[in-house]
This record gives C-alpha cells, sequence and structure tokens, in this order.
C-alpha cells in the first residue's frame, strides 16, 4: 500500500523524493503514529510535502489511496463516525412542505428578527420554527429548511438558501497547474493578443538574415530580434467556494489556460460578489487580504478585468449593505463591482451555470446589468465571444 501511494504522489507531479518515502517508513517503524489515519496523514504530509502549493494535490492522492481506511481505537470501544450523529439531525422535506414555509419577507426583517432572537433564546433548541437551533423550519440555524435564513453552525450548504453564513469557512485555492482538459480553451483566450517585441535580441530574424547574407554577397549576417511577448494585460478576479465548488474542474482549466496564453497575469479570489477587499490566497484569506482600492491604484485601467463565478448568490448581497454572506459590509457590492467597471473598461464576466438557467436566479441578472451584458457562459463559444468583446 505504501509503495502504490508513494507512486500516486509522483504521479501526481508532486516532487517527492525515494529519501522522503524512506523518511516516512523510518517513522512508521518507530511508531511515532499508530492507529490514528489522522495522524498518519500529518505525518506523511510533513514528510513528502515540501510546498504548500501541493497540498491539494497530496490531499486528493491522500484521499483516493486510503479511501475506506478507519482509525482502530480497541475492540472494546464502539465510535459512532460523528457524520452520523449529523445526519440524524438534518431535516428533510418533501417540495410540498418546502413550499408551505414562507420567507420573514426582506434583508431588513430578517436582520431585526436575528437580534431579538438573541437577546431572547436561552438554550440550545431541535426544530421548531422560530428559535436559532437545529432541524427546523426556523430562519436562523443548521441543517433544517428556510427559503431565507442565516445559516449558524453548519460545516457546508445543503439547499443552498442562506443569504448569510455565520461561520467561518475555508476555501480551497484554484490549482493553476492542472493539466488542460480542453485544449480550445487555450485557442480561445488567444484571440485576446497584442504581440510587441522587447528585452534582448534572442530570437533569429529569419528574413532579415536571409535578405542580409544576400545583401552581402553570401556571408552568413545573422540577424537577431527580441521574443515576441503576448502584452495584454488581465486581472483575473475568481470566485471561491460555496456554489462554485460545483465548478471546480472547468474554473482550474480556465485558470491553467490563462497562466499559459498571457504572460502579464495578476489573479485575486472573492466570493460571490467584489467587496472592499480581495485576497490571493484562499488558506490566508482571513489574514492576508488586499484592499480594492489597493487594487484599482496598483493596476492602471488599461489591463482588462475578468471576473469568473456562477452569480448564484442571494440578491441581498449584490445590492444591500451588509448583505454579504460572511461579513458586515459597509457598501453595497454593487458599488464597489461599478468602481470596478469604470476603472477597467474592458471587462467581462464568465459564468460556468448554463446560460439556460440563468433567468431562474435574480442574482445574475442583476449582475449581468451591472456588467452591461457582457456576461458569458464559459464554454468554448462564450470563450470566444468574451475574447472578441475584450478585444474591441
Amino acid at each position: 500500500m505504501f509503495v502504490n501511494f508513494f507512486l500516486e504522489v509522483k504521479k501526481a507531479g508532486i516532487p517527492t523524493s525515494l529519501r522522503e518515502y524512506l523518511t516516512l517508513l523510518e517513522a512508521m517503524e518507530a511508531k511515532i503514529v499508530e492507529f490514528s489515519i489522522d495522524d498518519f496523514y500529518y505525518l506523511a504530509r510533513s514528510t513528502m510535502v515540501k510546498d504548500e502549493r501541493h497540498i491539494d494535490k497530496f490531499d486528493r492522492v491522500f484521499g483516493h489511496v486510503f479511501k475506506g481506511l478507519e482509525t482502530i481505537e480497541g475492540e472494546e470501544v464502539v465510535d459512532v463516525p460523528e457524520e452520523w450523529l449529523r445526519k440524524m439531525a438534518e431535516l428533510y422535506l418533501t417540495e410540498e412542505e418546502r413550499q408551505e414555509i414562507e420567507s420573514l419577507g426582506g434583508w431588513e426583517k430578517l436582520m431585526e428578527t436575528l437580534k431579538e432572537r438573541l437577546k431572547e433564546q436561552e438554550g440550545r433548541h431541535q426544530g421548531g420554527s422560530k428559535w436559532i437551533g437545529t432541524a427546523g423550519t426556523s430562519p436562523f440555524g443548521a441543517y433544517g429548511y428556510n427559503p431565507e435564513g442565516v445559516r449558524i453552525g453548519q460545516s457546508e450548504s445543503r439547499n443552498r438558501r442562506a443569504v448569510k453564513v455565520w461561520d467561518k469557512r475555508e476555501f480551497k485555492n484554484f490549482d493553476d497547474d492542472v493539466e488542460i482538459g480542453i485544449r480550445n480553451i487555450q485557442v480561445a483566450l488567444r484571440r485576446l493578443r497584442k504581440f510587441a517585441r522587447e528585452g534582448a535580441p534572442t530570437e533569429l530574424d529569419l528574413p532579415d538574415t536571409i535578405k542580409s547574407t544576400a545583401n552581402n554577397a553570401g556571408y552568413l549576417d545573422l540577424k537577431m530580434v527580441p521574443e515576441r511577448h503576448n502584452q495584454v494585460k488581465v486581472l483575473l478576479f475568481l470566485d471561491a467556494g460555496g456554489s462554485m465548488d460545483d465548478h471546480v474542474k472547468v474554473v482550474e482549466e480556465m485558470f491553467s489556460a490563462c497562466r499559459t496564453e498571457f504572460k502579464h497575469l495578476e489573479h485575486f479570489y472573492f466570493h460571490n460578489c467584489m467587496y472592499e477587499s480581495v485576497w490571493r490566497d484562499n488558506r490566508r484569506r482571513h489574514t492576508e487580504k488586499t484592499n480594492l482600492w489597493e487594487v484599482l491604484r496598483t493596476y492602471p485601467h488599461d489591463y482588462k478585468a475578468i471576473f469568473v463565478g456562477d452569480a448564484t448568490m442571494s440578491p441581498y448581497e449584490i445590492v444591500y449593505p451588509g448583505g454579504s454572506v460572511e461579513h458586515w459590509n459597509e457598501e453595497a457590492g454593487a458599488e464597489w463591482m461599478r468602481r470596478v467597471l469604470t476603472t477597467y473598461s474592458k471587462a467581462i464576466w464568465l459564468n460556468p451555470q448554463p446560460k439556460d438557467v440563468w433567468d431562474y436566479y435574480e442574482s445574475i441578472r442583476v449582475m449581468n446589468e451591472l456588467m452591461e451584458g457582457r456576461m458569458f457562459p464559459m464554454t468554448i463559444e462564450g470563450l470566444d465571444a468574451g475574447m472578441r468583446e475584450l478585444s474591441h
């Protein structure tokens, strides 16, 4: 099993050596960890991964190789998985039952009611339709259902109806080294090119060499020119986490293609809608944010902006101050979007959601209006149309 694990790690492109693999075996033989799969994971990761950029790849390999392996604590201990206990607390409703549950009636009413509940509630609640609790139809809590609510104490989305999330969430970076699965993505991106020759002359200019050699009575006269580079400057804003987890593969392919095609590329992450700050690393997004004003001042107006996101959210997140699903934003997301679009007049939005469902989401309609119709589906045709728009 361990040999296969080592080979799979190498196959995934993680730079690890036989020496590091032997170190892992020595640690296992010394019983540094014994019967805990979690302890073994951290031991293997610290031994075989030298760069945090490869942690996501390592996690996927580890999950694939050791799928189904469980921690052994002893025969007399019956350890019921926590996931089973959590699932018992979840609420499942039929479609008819869901339609009978009404929302409180708007953003202001939702926030006002949450403040009242926090003042009044004294204990934990399971079920019910009023208090903050679990497995109920209240707008506040976890593992229940409400058409508009504040998610509190739940690890991930179930119904994608929350207009605000109380809990801190962690997102993974998109892998910019993923193997391109759709060659046509690169072909479409190449429509957005503006070549120039800069720097030292390192490339043979064959036509000029032939001409100069002929003019030199046949004596070879080499002519060199600087290498051609794509001078287009691109700011790539990537929506990460939440409903975007469904589109990781195609976004990673898009990200990798951009890395290949654009020499001048800067990327930032956001969640759902643009607000006062963005970040470069999802693992440090709570501690290393970049003020959006700083981005607008640092990168001049000749950059072309590409937003990548499904725009699938509560419309409150776009049009209301405080509407962000994760924090209290003093100004509405729409105001920040307008500032970005004023600075970068050449801008498009690429949406991985199929275009035929856009009309079912109010947030997509609102965002497309802010983009003045410059939202394109993340298909080959959509990419081609988007690059044409940026080239005008």
